[in-house]
């Protein structure tokens, strides 16, 4: 299917067509005989239209403005003798104009002529291709007559006479995809993208194909194809970085940038929105080597603290989620941290690292009252940054959580509330309010600002108060003391305190009581993601195995396969299963979030991507 992006720029490509034609004959009221043939013509009575129209044919005056209903009503009538007499008339009188001999060569074409109507196709597309205005008029004239070869093969030998090799890439490109040669039309999207000014639009119609894997594979063979052929050429490697960020290849793509880097000396200006972007998309070990390069390719920087502490921060995320956490990696990274203050010193540039510090100390360590004394320090140094005191206070309530002192933590949760109204911190406030209400069993006042905080302007904040409310709604009221979510909510509260061990106890009690109510597959759920932070793959498969068997259907659905598939990856190391998997998502959950990192985990494990 001819994708709406493609039909826009080639109706552009037409207009421009039709204001070259209006250029060419000057704009006028069609005569009134003209009209009334026309008139005839869409009735359906061709002889009325014909000898309405004939007598204007003699006139060299108006012949150009009735030659083509009149042209139209001897076909209609089938005087194809008629016709003839009529083009050849034309052609004397006006060689030089290429519709006449096209028109002919369609005639010639029509009584089974091949020879002939070849030659006048050819004589046409040679005539037109000279100008400009002529080679897109045709061009169009031929294109609306499903003639796209010949459409193509004028565009291609206009852009050789006129001497310009980027002339018509747009027209080119559509005409190639009406034809189904994807190859070439790639290379004339690069090509038209290539010229000055046209790179976004080019992207933009890319972005559309890619829609389509078998072009997204064919364009990246093709682009990496450029950038070995023509090493130096900027524009190549940077459409190629910009397309694997497109796919989230943020690791491949810090390779591009980095030779682009050193090659054109951009002073890491593009390597470092590539490692803002991987660490966005929480691709942490692709951000660790990005920010790796920037600390030591430019010391000197005055973005040198940033890159300090991104690269420490890569390096704790890749610490955090591997499973089980080992304390004396938290412990190394403390010490980084604390090197990096020394180095670079404490002043705004730094405070950020201050709070991930004392978040290390809080929640890996147990050590609760030293990452209060951090976080007070940090709030201190602040100066009259508010969002960053902000940024501390909602931590500071967090570490209040921890230490089973909830009246402490909403009282800071509810400051910054106030003080950051509107705002993506005040709406993390009231979601941080809403769980501790969720976690008291007090689920009518959680579901009553979650369902507000539904529209919060960020997008993972509106998702967990849309997931809380719906597990909230979902399993409340069925009884009056709400037993189940009560203890199910408790259970939550243990995992955001650490207390893992206690937490598994709780699950696999609730588990056996209540396997045939609603919350069974929130239960498993929460137990198979427990245990694979505790590295108990196999357990967490079992968990998981049961959710698909028997509430395939139900939300988690598409989550339980996700991250089965991710454990046979990642865990057991078994590529068969995971690409099975995989496979078994994008057939079974094609619109499910996680659609597109299952393609491409699959494509990476099948060996389709090109290194």
């Amino acid at each position: 299917m001819v994708n709406d992006l493609c039909k826009l720029i080639f109706v552009g490509a037409l207009l421009l067509t039709l204001n070259v034609q209006a250029q060419l004959q000057p704009a006028q009221v069609e005569m009134p005989e003209v009209q009334l043939g026309r008139e005839y013509l869409r009735n359906g009575e061709y002889e009325k239209a014909r000898a309405t129209l004939e007598k204007l044919t003699r006139n060299k005056e108006t012949v150009g403005e009735v030659y083509e209903p009149y042209l139209e009503s001897l076909m209609r009538l089938k005087e194809l003798a008629e016709a003839e007499k009529f083009l050849k008339r034309q052609i004397k009188s006006d060689g030089d104009n290429p519709f006449y001999l096209l028109d002919y060569a369609r005639l010639q074409e029509s009584q089974g002529k091949i020879k002939e109507a070849d030659k006048l196709y050819a004589e046409a597309l040679l005539k037109a291709q000279k100008k400009e205005e002529l080679t897109y008029r045709l061009g169009k004239n031929l294109a609306d007559k499903d003639q796209a070869d010949l459409a193509l093969k004028l565009f291609l030998e206009a852009r050789k006479t006129q001497n310009d090799p980027l002339r018509y890439s747009i027209q080119i490109a559509r005409l190639y995809r009406i034809l189904q040669q994807n190859e070439a039309m790639m290379e004339e999207y690069l090509r038209f993208g290539s010229q000055e000014g046209n790179v976004d639009l080019v992207q933009g119609i890319l972005q559309d194909e890619m829609k389509d894997e078998k072009m997204t594979l064919l364009l990246e063979k093709l682009l990496y194809k450029k950038v070995q052929e023509v090493p130096n050429e900027k524009y190549y490697g940077e459409m190629l970085v910009w397309y694997l960020v497109q796919q989230k290849e943020f690791g491949k793509a810090f390779i591009q940038a980095r030779a682009l880097d050193r090659r054109l000396k951009q002073e890491g200006q593009k390597v470092t929105e590539i490692g803002f972007m991987a660490m966005q998309n929480k691709d942490y070990e692709a951000a660790g080597k990005v920010f790796e390069y920037l600390v030591k390719e430019y010391p000197k920087s005055p973005n040198y603290p940033v890159y300090r502490r991104l690269l420490i921060n890569a390096k704790e995320e890749v610490v955090k989620t591997t499973y089980p956490v080992k304390l004396d990696d938290i412990r190394l990274l403390i010490s980084e941290y604390q090197r990096f203050f020394a180095e670079v010193g404490e002043n705004p540039r730094t405070l950020e690292a201050l709070r991930n510090t004392a978040h290390l100390y809080a929640f890996y360590l147990n050590e609760k009252d030293t990452a209060a004394v951090i976080l007070q320090k940090a709030i201190r140094s602040a100066g009259m940054d508010q969002d960053f005191i902000d940024k501390c206070k909602l931590d500071l309530g967090d570490v209040y959580l921890l230490k089973s002192e909830p009246w402490e933590a909403t009282l800071l949760y509810s400051q910054v509330e106030k003080s950051a109204k509107e705002s993506p911190l005040g709406y993390d406030a009231k979601l941080k309010n809403a769980k501790l209400s969720y976690y008291k069993g007090d689920f009518e006042l959680a579901k009553e600002v979650l369902d507000i905080l539904k529209k919060a302007t960020t997008r993972e904040i509106s998702n967990d108060a849309i997931e809380l409310s719906l597990l909230i709604q979902d399993n409340t009221g069925m009884d009056t003391t709400e037993t189940a979510m009560k203890a199910y909510a408790a259970v939550d509260l243990l995992l955001f305190q650490n207390r893992t061990e206690e937490a598994l106890a709780s699950l696999n009690t609730l588990y056996e009581q209540y396997k045939e109510h609603p919350l069974a597959d929130e239960i498993l759920w929460r137990r198979a993601n427990t245990l694979l932070k505790q590295n108990r793959p196999a357990e967490a498969l079992a968990d998981l195995d049961k959710i698909l068997k028997n509430y395939s259907v139900d939300i988690l659905g598409d989550d339980a396969l996700f991250l089965s598939a991710k454990i046979q990856q990642e865990n057991m190391n078994d590529k068969d299963t995971a690409m099975k998997l995989y496979q078994e998502i994008l057939q079974k959950y094609p619109g499910s979030i996680y659609t597109a990192e299952a393609r491409k985990r699959f494509r990476n494990l099948r060996g389709d991507a090109i290194n």
